[in-house]
């Protein structure tokens, strides 16, 4: 063939495929920590393959989910806090799986961005493997884009895939009822939701994420990192131990907009705004930012991540099975005849 004028490579046009292979093989031991029964291969292949019958499972239906993390990336990126963005990724999309009564199975990301550091890209994946690990759920494929050009340096997107299953039958929400009580399991901060109102208010406050935080003992956006939560254990437990009617992930819309996701039409749920304390950082929030109790309750969790709707009688013994394993549990209200939720009480 005769010699190219240009002689251009990949690599000159910002796309580095050495660095994409060397990746993979720096994030196959943390893939291979979330191995769980039904995982049939490693990492590598042009598709990921899992064995339902391998993992228990006699007449499954599955369950998919799939999101991001939105713009608290932005706070990831700016203060180069990247290990545990990646939990927040694997939370955004069991913690959904779970409220169908799934038990999440596997995992796959996307990772975009304009040119591939391999030490960040690691600390990222191996924050979604850590998520994986928590949550039962394995690690078992992926996409790394390298795409000069679509991002700013620096700059990267995730987006997460979870697939799950249960038996035939088992689905949630199911059995909802008047008199039903709600339990409320405590967040970790303010999750992956309501980012863009969070920045919005840090830009008011006029402090950088390296301040120190007005409501925690550490930098503002360290404390703005913390993790989404990752409720899937205790949630499939109690979910076993019976009783559980519905549960609803408490992420963008808050209280106001998740729970009569779960509820029938003609259902809807009075809630104690007095039944738990309003978390630090909310609170900070909602005074710098000057927000409304409306507006709090629908655009943040407001310290509850996960509700569960619970039959009368075994409220207690799932808030003790629950507190055993570590949640911080609130007895929120109960399900009442009518649409919508209603709240007495205040939070601030």
């Amino acid at each position: 063939m005769a010699e190219q004028k240009n002689g251009l490579t990949y690599a000159d046009a910002g796309v580095d495929i050495d660095a994409g292979n060397s990746l993979i093989e720096r994030i196959k031991p943390a893939a291979k920590r979330t191995a769980r029964p039904g995982v049939m291969a490693g990492l590598g292949g042009f598709g990921a393959l899992f064995d339902l019958k391998g993992a228990g499972y006699t007449d499954p239906i599955l369950v998919a989910a799939t999101d991001g993390v939105g713009t608290k990336l932005r706070i990831a990126i700016d203060t180069g806090n990247v290990d545990t963005i990646g939990v927040d990724l694997v939370a955004m999309c069991v913690n959904d799986l779970v409220c169908q009564g799934a038990e999440p199975l596997f995992f796959l990301d996307y990772f975009a961005t304009g040119k591939l550091e391999l030490d960040q890209a690691t600390r990222i994946i191996n924050g979604i493997a850590a998520g994986c690990e928590a949550s039962g759920c394995a690690l078992i494929g992926g996409e790394t884009a390298e795409m000069p050009g679509m991002y700013h340096d620096g700059d990267f997107d995730l987006a997460g895939f979870a697939v799950g299953a249960m038996e035939r039958g088992a689905d949630l929400p199911g059995g909802v009822a008047e008199g039903d009580v709600l339990l409320g399991l405590g967040a970790d901060g303010v999750h992956s939701n309501g980012y863009s109102l969070v920045r919005r208010i840090v830009d008011v406050s006029g402090l950088s994420w390296a301040d120190q935080a007005p409501f925690a003992d550490e930098a503002l956006g360290a404390a703005l990192l913390a993790p989404t939560r990752l409720y899937v254990k205790p949630a499939l437990a109690a979910i076993r131990a019976g009783g559980v009617h519905a549960l609803a992930h408490i992420t963008g819309g808050g209280l106001t907009e998740n729970l009569p996701r779960v509820l029938p039409d003609d259902l809807g749920v009075q809630i104690d705004l007095n039944a738990w304390e309003l978390p630090p950082v909310f609170r900070w929030l909602a005074e710098t930012g000057g927000l409304a109790q409306a507006e709090m309750l629908k655009a943040f969790n407001a310290g509850i991540g996960m509700v569960l709707v619970v039959v009368a009688d075994q409220a207690d013994a799932l808030t003790g099975m629950l507190t055993d394993a570590g949640e911080s549990v609130h007895r929120l209200g109960t399900v009442t005849k009518g649409a919508g939720v209603s709240y007495e009480g205040a939070l601030l």
